[in-house]
C-alpha cells in the first residue's frame, strides 16, 4: 500500500541546493562503454563520474536507462522500475548513485509519464479488451463512421496521432511514435502508478526528476479537432500545421503536478524540472512552476531550436522570468540530446572554440539553473552522421529536412589516440565524427587554454559569486550584438559583458569594476570587446 501523500511544502528557500545549480546531462548510450558492446552503460558512467565532478557541477542528469525496446532509445519505457540489460542492472545503478554522492554530485533521472512502450505490461493488458482492469489506462477511442481516426491530431514524429488496434476494434492515441501509446493520466489509478514508480527511484536515493514532455501529459477527453496553425514558419511535418490546443496542455495537468511535488517533498530536498516545448511553452512553464506546490523549475526549447544566438533572444528569455512573487525558477540549456549542438548552430567552424567558451561563460551568468550537455565542455560540434548510419526515427522520417538528433548523440571522446576516441573498443552504435578525437578529454586536460578548462573556470566562478547563482538580473541598454547585464544579491553586484558577434564592438565599463573572468579578451584594446569576447567584473 502506498504511503499517504503529505501536504505540499512552502516555496523553496533561496539556498535550496538546486536553485542556481549547474547540472550535467549524460546520454547513457553515448557516454562510456564499459563492456565493449558499442553502447554506453551505467558502469561506464560510474567510471567517468570523476570527470563530471571535476567540472564543479552540482549534479548529473541521466537520460533514460529503463527497460525498453529502444524504438525511441529509452523514451519508450517498458518497465519503469528496472534497468535495461544493455545498460546494466539495478545494482549498477545503486553503485552509480553511491559513487556520485561520494563525489558530492546529486543524481537526477528522467521520468516519462506521458506514454509508455507498446511492450509495457500495462498496454499489453489494456489492448486485450474494453473491459479489463487496465482498459482505460491508455487513450482509446472508436473510429469515426467512415473508419477514419477519432480526431485530426497529428504525431510529433509524423502522421496521425492514432493507430488502429484490431483486438479492441479501436484506435489508440500516441503523440510520438505508434510504439509509444499515450497514458490516460486523467485516470486516478494511472496517476498513482506513476507516483509509485517515482517512489521506487526516490527510495533508491535519486535527488530529483526531469519530467519529459510533461505538457503532453493530458488531452481533451472530448477529442476535439485541433485548429490549423496560423503563425508563419517552416513546416516539415503534419504536426506543424496545427495549433496543439486539444491533444495536450489540458487544464488538469497542474493538479497532477501538485501530487508529484507532494511526493517529492516527503523525501526532503528533492528537485523537479519540467521539459516544456511548443508555442505555448512560456505560459505553461510558469503555470507548472508557480507557487510552492508545483514543480521547482522548467525549461523549454527557446535556445535549443534557435538558429542564431542574438541579443533579442536573450532579452526574450529575461522577460519570460521577471522574478515576481510566487513565480517558478527557470532552467536553461543551449544543447541537449534532442537538438543540434549549439556551437554548430550559432557559429562558423573557424570560430567554434571562441564561441564555445563565450557561450559557456554566458550560460553560467544567466539567471536560473544551467544544464550542460555532455561534450559541451569540450566544444564538440554537431557530428555528421551519414544517412545509412541514422537510427533516430525522427531523423529518418524527415530526412533531409529534420533537425536531426543523431548528430548530437554520438559517442563522447575520451582519448584522441584510442580506437573510437576511447569510448569503446568496438564500432559504436553511432560513428565518431573525425573532428571529435582531437577535442577528447585527455587531449584538453593538461592545456590551460582548452575549452574544457575554460568551462571549469566558468562553473567555478558561478560557485564563487552568489549573485550569479541566485541573484537578480538587470539588463543594460546597449546595441546588439553586445549584451550587458548586472546580477545582484544583497550587497553583491556582478557586471556581465558579452559580444555575441564575430566582429569587435566598442564598450567601456565605468570605472570601479574589476574583471574576475573573461573569454577571448587577450590583446583586446581598451574600450573594445573583441569578436566573441566576454568578461565578468565585480566592484573594486
Amino acid at each position: 500500500m502506498s504511503r499517504p501523500e503529505p501536504a505540499p511544502a512552502a516555496e523553496a528557500a533561496p539556498d535550496a541546493w538546486w536553485k542556481g545549480a549547474v547540472i550535467y546531462q549524460v546520454y547513457p548510450r553515448s557516454f562510456a562503454d564499459s563492456d565493449d558492446d558499442g553502447v554506453g552503460d551505467l558502469k561506464g558512467i560510474t567510471a567517468r563520474l570523476e570527470h563530471i565532478a571535476s567540472l564543479g557541477v552540482d549534479g548529473v542528469w541521466i537520460s533514460p536507462f529503463f527497460t525498453s525496446p529502444m524504438r525511441d532509445f529509452g523514451y519508450d519505457v517498458a518497465d519503469y522500475c528496472d534497468v535495461d540489460p544493455i545498460f546494466g542492472t539495478l545494482e549498477d545503478f545503486d553503485a552509480l548513485v553511491a559513487r556520485a554522492h561520494a563525489l558530492g554530485l546529486k543524481v537526477i533521472i528522467d521520468q516519462v509519464y506521458c506514454h509508455t512502450s507498446d511492450q509495457h505490461a500495462w498496454f499489453e493488458e489494456s489492448r486485450q479488451s474494453r473491459d479489463n482492469p487496465k482498459a482505460d489506462w491508455y487513450v482509446w477511442a472508436d473510429a469515426k463512421p467512415d473508419g477514419s481516426p477519432p480526431s485530426n491530431w497529428q504525431s510529433v514524429f509524423g502522421g496521425p496521432a492514432w493507430t488502429w488496434d484490431a483486438r479492441r476494434g479501436q484506435y489508440y492515441m500516441h503523440n510520438f511514435l505508434p510504439e509509444q501509446p499515450q497514458l490516460n493520466l486523467h485516470h486516478p489509478e494511472v496517476q498513482q502508478a506513476t507516483l509509485d514508480a517515482a517512489r521506487f527511484w526516490l527510495d533508491r536515493g535519486v535527488d530529483g526528476f526531469r519530467l519529459d514532455a510533461i505538457n503532453f501529459a493530458m488531452h481533451d477527453p472530448a477529442l476535439t479537432d485541433n485548429p490549423p496553425a496560423t503563425k508563419p514558419g517552416k513546416r516539415t511535418r503534419p504536426f506543424d500545421f496545427q495549433q496543439h490546443v486539444y491533444n495536450q496542455s489540458h487544464a488538469d495537468i497542474p493538479a497532477y503536478l501538485t501530487r508529484i511535488r507532494a511526493l517529492m517533498d516527503s523525501y526532503g530536498d528533492r528537485f523537479t524540472v519540467a521539459e516544456v516545448g511548443g508555442d505555448d511553452a512560456d505560459r505553461e512553464m510558469k503555470l507548472f512552476t508557480e507557487g510552492g506546490d508545483r514543480l521547482n523549475s522548467a525549461y523549454g526549447f527557446l535556445y535549443l531550436y534557435a538558429e542564431k544566438l542574438t541579443a533579442d533572444l536573450l532579452h526574450q528569455a529575461e522577460a519570460m522570468w521577471p522574478g515576481h512573487q510566487g513565480e517558478g525558477w527557470p532552467s536553461w540549456t543551449f544543447s541537449n540530446h534532442d537538438a543540434p549542438r549549439a556551437v554548430s548552430r550559432w557559429a562558423a567552424e573557424a570560430d567554434r572554440k571562441a564561441f564555445a567558451e563565450m557561450a559557456m561563460l554566458l550560460l553560467m551568468c544567466m539567471r536560473g539553473n544551467a544544464f550542460v550537455y555532455q561534450g559541451e565542455e569540450l566544444g564538440l560540434p554537431q557530428a555528421h552522421v551519414p544517412f545509412e548510419r541514422l537510427v533516430d526515427p525522427e531523423a529518418i522520417a524527415n530526412w533531409p529536412q529534420t533537425l536531426g538528433r543523431d548528430g548530437a548523440r554520438t559517442p563522447m571522446p575520451w582519448k584522441a589516440e584510442r580506437p573510437h576516441a576511447g569510448f569503446s573498443t568496438v564500432e559504436p552504435w553511432l560513428p565518431v565524427d573525425p573532428r571529435h578525437p582531437p577535442l577528447a578529454v585527455e587531449a584538453q586536460e593538461a592545456d590551460p587554454g582548452s575549452t574544457l578548462n575554460a568551462t571549469r573556470r566558468a562553473i567555478r566562478l558561478r560557485r564563487e559569486l552568489p549573485a550569479l547563482r541566485t541573484g537578480t538580473l538587470t539588463p543594460r541598454e546597449v546595441e546588439p550584438p553586445l549584451v550587458v547585464f548586472e546580477r545582484g544579491v544583497g550587497e553583491g553586484r556582478v557586471l556581465c559583458v558579452f559580444n555575441l558577434g564575430p566582429e569587435p564592438v566598442a564598450f567601456a565599463a565605468e570605472p570601479g569594476w574589476r574583471r574576475v573572468a573573461e573569454a577571448n579578451m587577450t590583446g583586446a584594446r581598451p574600450g573594445v570587446v573583441p569578436g566573441y569576447g566576454a568578461y565578468v567584473a565585480v566592484p573594486g
